[in-house]
């Protein structure tokens, strides 16, 4: 859960701050972060994988071996764009 959320403003019920608090738990919780600074790889970033864990190319100097592979980090929406189809005859 998220801790270090700004004080509540008096116009915001608790509700509202409770569904704030949730969501942007759900969003950090299904991010896939650098083992090495923790941060989220931005889209068009290359991303080091060593066994389960990867590292961002900023980590990856500071390791002596070399990743198992290196891929290329993606839109959230690769592969789920809308394509023009060709008109049937």
């Amino acid at each position: 859960m998220v801790t270090n959320l700004p004080a509540m403003p008096a116009s915001r019920s608790a509700l509202e701050h409770q569904l704030l608090v949730k969501g942007l738990g759900a969003l950090t919780r299904d991010r896939a972060r650098c083992a090495g600074c923790g941060r989220t790889p931005l889209a068009g970033e290359r991303v080091h994988h060593y066994g389960a864990e990867f590292v961002c190319t900023l980590c990856r100097a500071r390791r002596d071996d070399e990743p198992e592979r290196v891929e290329l980090v993606h839109h959230c929406e690769h592969g789920q764009t809308v394509r023009r189809l060709a008109r049937a005859a």
